[in-house]
């Protein structure tokens, strides 16, 4: 069960990191046009523009990340909890 966990934790970390370098991408509209801003935005995009949706931007102020980032926090832990539960129910 331990692995599974870590692994979870592991893959919601890598995806943390994808966005919070895609948000410092933004600010540099060169660096998000080259091949690795391109990636990034085919994999982070999908996840922020649900956010987008409910949480305009303030002007130049883009909110609807640090939502998503929260909301990534929050599923990890959950989902933790549920396989943590689920485990030990097994038992």
């Amino acid at each position: 069960m331990l692995i599974i966990i870590q692994g979870i934790n592991w893959l919601f970390q890598i995806y943390f990191y994808m966005i919070f370098a895609y948000v410092l991408m933004s600010w540099l509209p060169q660096v998000r046009e080259s091949t690795i801003g391109e990636i990034l935005g085919r994999f982070v995009e999908p996840y922020l523009s649900i956010f987008r949706r409910f949480i305009p931007p303030i002007g130049i102020l883009d909110l609807s990340a640090m939502v998503g980032l929260f909301a990534l926090f929050f599923i990890q832990r959950g989902l933790v909890t549920v396989i943590t539960l689920l485990f030990g129910a097994l038992r």
